[in-house]
């Protein structure tokens, strides 16, 4: 292996307004290198890999292939100069066959079956629809397509996080071949153990910076943590203010998953949610949360296991099957949810005019003081309620979750409900979970920011690979332990001490 890097990033940033999706990245690859790229969520990872790929224009920085500084400009350019990326989501066309999108990157046919056999996926039918093949399949021949074209460096997003087992270990030895045969590779992935199976070295990014690269040797993880977390002050915690988490929500199970499982991406999950309990669940991206809500929204139909609400099993077809067992779904991403042309009071009023079985009056008088009360409480701004897609993006999310207040659901499913909103629409929206939760409503939740966790929550549910893997108390999930459970890693020898003198020992059920 030359010492001479094939690829150097140096200072590249990229800004969507005021929003820093990266501030100052750097990477160096060497020819015939498995580089890890590494961090946690947000990090910046799959930004940097869609700059170096063109599918993404930098706002600062420089790009160096085999020392000559490139400006890349398109998915098109970056493949001349040997650059090839297969992202997290398959990046074939739905409504052509195999072969029309083999066609669109002039991928050569012949290395590309090579590859698609080597891979596990024999007898391949090229005048197959892409939106007619499974998603594990779509992934592999994404990948056969990117080998056939022979890149100098193959970047690799989270290429094994929807695949099933075997397809998985065909592509790990594919890529230990690329590496010996001089190739490099950039590889991303959240499963440690991948990573000490397959990396040379890490580039650890935080914050949208580079802050570390370091060797992969025995026991590097704990190093490799430590870089994606830094130096963390400790966050007061609402609790000091009295609308914390209690340590052991009373009550029986108002919410139960028993062995659930769909297709590959979630394996056999169990837990309950109690009354009057916030649960938090922790994953990384693609780990099986967007199944485990779907399922409990009414949107995907589980291949196994059972839901159970109030002790007593469930079955839902559609969401409305959920929303009637008193189960309310608000998801992280706001234009899912609500009406953007219509006005406050429409958006949070509609789960009444759901509830109507009979053609009548509407009771309007009624509908709109509980509207207006849904509103007072989450002291959402009305300036500009003609229409909804005016409100300023934490005043939606507050509209999203007043519609299932108003209509007093007795289990909230929240996915993620303060990303991208101000850290004052922030603090109110953990008030009102903690309110909800001491009015006997249960709320499972989903949080991308691990400080959320001991904000608002009394448990942690921790999935990774589909599975959970661990379950803390709040006095123990804070962010390192959370992010060690992340990425797989076990809680950490040493007993944790706190006033309560609590033992280190295994969470998951």
């Amino acid at each position: 292996m030359t010492t001479d890097p094939i690829l150097i990033a140096r200072g590249v940033a990229k800004h969507y307004g005021a929003v820093a999706a990266l501030r100052d990245a750097a990477l160096s690859v060497l020819p015939g290198e498995v580089h890890a790229l590494m961090g946690a969520n947000g990090a910046g990872k799959s930004t940097l890999v869609k700059i170096l790929t063109g599918a993404v224009r930098p706002s600062a920085g420089s790009i160096l292939i085999r020392g000559r500084e490139h400006t890349v400009r398109s998915p098109a350019e970056a493949r001349r100069a040997g650059l090839v990326s297969v992202y997290q989501e398959p990046s074939l066309i739905p409504d052509l066959d195999v072969l029309a999108n083999l066609r669109l990157t002039d991928t050569p046919l012949e290395p590309f079956r090579t590859f698609v056999e080597e891979l596990g996926v024999p007898d391949l039918d090229l005048s197959e629809t892409a939106r007619d093949i499974p998603l594990a399949v779509l992934r592999v021949l994404d990948l056969a397509r990117a080998l056939a074209i022979e890149p100098d460096v193959l970047l690799l997003d989270e290429m094994t996080a929807a695949l099933p087992a075997n397809l998985a270990e065909r592509v790990l030895d594919v890529v230990r071949r690329q590496s010996r045969s001089g190739r490099s590779v950039i590889f991303i992935s959240h499963r440690f153990i991948e990573i000490q199976a397959l990396c040379d070295r890490a580039t650890i990014l935080r914050d949208g910076e580079t802050v570390g690269v370091v060797d992969i040797e025995p026991g590097i993880e704990e190093r490799i943590v430590e870089l994606m977390l830094g130096a963390k002050v400790e966050k007061s915690r609402i609790k000091a203010a009295g609308i914390g988490a209690s340590a052991k929500p009373a009550g029986p199970a108002r919410l139960g998953v028993q062995h659930l499982q769909v297709g590959t991406k979630l394996n056999d999950v169990s837990f309950d949610l109690a009354n009057g309990e916030v649960a938090g669940v922790v994953a990384l991206e693609g780990q099986g949360q967007d199944e485990l809500f779907g399922v409990l929204a009414g949107s995907i139909r589980p291949s196994g296991g059972e839901v159970l609400v109030d002790g007593a099993r469930v079955s839902f077809a559609h969401p409305a099957d959920a929303i009637r067992a008193g189960i309310a779904y608000v998801p992280g991403d706001r234009s899912e949810a609500l009406l953007g042309h219509r006005s406050v009071r429409e958006n949070i009023a509609l789960p009444f005019s759901a509830r109507l079985r009979n053609w009548g009056p509407i009771d309007m008088r009624r509908e709109q003081l509980t509207v207006l009360k849904a509103i007072e409480r989450l002291q959402i701004d009305t300036r500009a309620q003609r229409e909804v897609q005016r409100l300023s993006g934490g005043n939606q999310q507050k509209v999203t979750i007043a519609r299932w207040v108003a209509s007093d659901a007795r289990t909230i499913l929240c996915f993620d409900p303060t990303r991208g909103i101000d850290v004052g629409t922030k603090r109110q929206i953990y008030q009102l979970m903690r309110e909800l939760a001491s009015q006997g409503h249960s709320v499972l939740y989903y949080t991308s920011e691990l400080e959320e966790v001991q904000l608002v929550c009394d448990r942690a549910i921790v999935i990774f690979g589909g599975r959970v893997v661990d379950i803390l108390p709040v006095e123990l999930a804070d962010e390192a332990a959370l992010t060690r459970a992340a990425y797989g890693l076990p809680r950490e020898a040493a007993p944790v001490a706190t006033e309560a003198g609590m033992q280190d020992g295994a969470g998951a059920p």
